[in-house]
């Protein structure tokens, strides 16, 4: 086995399990999660993770959705967990080929800090890494992480190769990822492919946010929104001006 002498134990991870399935039921997407972050573990990385079915989190893309007519927004509270980790990963259930509504949800709540920078006048999420985890039974893996992948590319997380990893079961009605056959063996944990991409992923998520940390953050030239404010075009130039 290769040896790795970098050291991860002062990176965070959070895990946002978008299941649909209340806790303390057991979530199936739990199970793949549980298999990530163990790998992380393994090397000192702080992991935190919460199912956001749990907690009363409002639709919308504002920081705080009790601002624009809810009564109650757990996701203000929630925020400073998840801004606070070096690594964020996204996972989730399929239904009808698609991400749940939760996965949708999250996703929209992170896109309501998007336009806030940090001190280093960039935006948010520069200098942070992303990825994701997908579940279910029917198709749709690569559907759904691309989905979420694009869209934390978008808000500012960097993303490495092989972010994503996933199981699904034969197309139409069946056992989903950790349910007990009836040979006494549970479905997908044995699976090769699911195996080496979750481990393959929880790596390469450590080697980006380790490599980020260890220069100060994603490198700050041409990508400021406050030299740009003021003036700085970063070797730009006008087309008008050019024709």
């Amino acid at each position: 086995m290769p040896a790795n002498d970098l050291d991860y134990s002062d990176l965070s991870a959070m895990f946002i399990n978008t299941t649909l399935t209340r806790s303390p039921a057991t979530s199936h997407t739990q199970l793949l999660v549980d298999t990530s972050a163990a790998i992380m573990a393994k090397q000192g990385v702080c992991i935190d993770t919460f199912r956001s079915v749990d907690h009363s989190i409002a639709s919308g893309v504002y920081p705080d959705m009790r601002e624009h007519g809810w009564e109650v927004d757990a996701w203000p509270e929630l925020f400073p967990r998840v801004l606070s980790a070096d690594i964020l990963v996204i996972a989730g259930p399929i239904w009808l080929g698609d991400n749940s509504s939760e996965t949708k949800k999250v996703i929209e709540r992170l896109y309501a800090y998007s336009g806030e920078l940090n001190d280093r006048g960039q935006w948010l999420y520069y200098g942070r890494v992303g990825g994701c985890l997908i579940t279910g039974n029917e198709d749709g893996i690569k559907h759904c992480a691309s989905n979420v992948l694009y869209s934390l590319q978008h808000i500012g997380y960097s993303i490495p190769p092989q972010s994503d990893a996933g199981w699904i079961g034969e197309a139409g009605p069946g056992p989903s990822y950790g349910d007990k056959q009836d040979d006494g063996s549970r479905a997908g944990l044995g699976n090769e492919f699911t195996n080496r991409n979750t481990t393959f992923m929880a790596w390469n998520l450590m080697h980006m946010a380790h490599t980020l940390t260890s220069i100060g953050g994603f490198p700050a030239h041409g990508n400021q929104r406050r030299e740009w404010d003021a003036g700085a075009r970063f070797d730009f130039e006008n087309p008008e001006y050019r024709s």
